[in-house]
């Protein structure tokens, strides 16, 4: 099913329909979107699936895209085995809500941990106003299961680190070596990367480190994100 067939008007409508579109699979991925009220997160049209601007030069992504990234860093994110989690350019918070879902359990009684990291002061704040606006993302962020930091997200956040998963909700203009070594062994990365290739194409690539630390790169399907950038200047 398209993608733009699968919005909704309501948050279970939406998420229904990424699951009967199947573009979403996993049913940990469908319980943990559905438990995230995207009309905290979205300014506008929060059930459509297509993205949108959140203020900042950033945006949101359209749920596919949260609910791809969320499937491809699944099998590093086992539920309460204390996996831990980062999300470059959280933006307003949504996808680190979801993925603290995912590794802490439907009652967050797990004992993963997400860190949210953006480069713009507002964002952060955004996305810890974002969190409060429910009981769950109260609690996540009360008992420390999810931390929203200010930095430059291109050099990971290393004083959480390692990560069994890290999430790039931004096109960066290479793969970040610091990232790849803020990895477990093992553990994935998933990020768009511009195609050096010409023509404004970006594409996701998914970093594998295996319990060996081997490294293998696979570059997947095309999208169009904001660029992950410096902070704009005032």
């Amino acid at each position: 099913m398209a993608a733009w067939r699968c919005s909704g008007r309501s948050n279970a409508e939406l998420v229904q329909n990424l699951f009967k579109g199947q573009l979403i699979t996993s049913t940990r991925v469908r319980d943990s979107m559905a438990s995230v009220d995207r009309a905290h997160y979205a300014p506008h049209s929060a059930y459509e699936d297509s993205p949108q601007g959140i203020g900042f030069g950033a945006t949101i992504s359209a749920p596919h895209m949260h609910a791809s990234a969320a499937e491809s860093l699944l099998p590093h994110m086992p539920e309460n085995r204390g996996a831990r989690v980062l999300d470059v350019g959280c933006g307003s918070g949504y996808l680190t809500h979801v993925l603290a879902n995912i590794v802490c359990g439907g009652d967050g009684s797990g004992d993963g941990k997400v860190i949210g990291i953006d480069h713009i002061q507002g964002l952060v704040d955004m996305s810890e106003k974002n969190m409060r606006k429910s009981a769950e993302g109260r609690r996540l962020l009360e008992t420390g299961k999810v931390e929203f930091v200010k930095g430059d997200g291109r050099k990971g956040y290393a004083a959480a680190g390692p990560y069994d998963a890290i999430h790039v909700g931004a096109a960066a203009v290479e793969l970040h070596q610091e990232l790849i070594d803020q990895l477990k062994s093992p553990g994935r990365l998933f990020i768009p990367v511009e195609d050096r290739g010409g023509w404004g194409s970006q594409y996701i690539w998914v970093i594998d480190k295996d319990e060996n630390s081997k490294v293998t790169k696979q570059k997947t399907i095309g999208v169009r994100y904001v660029p992950l950038t410096d902070a704009p200047k005032r």
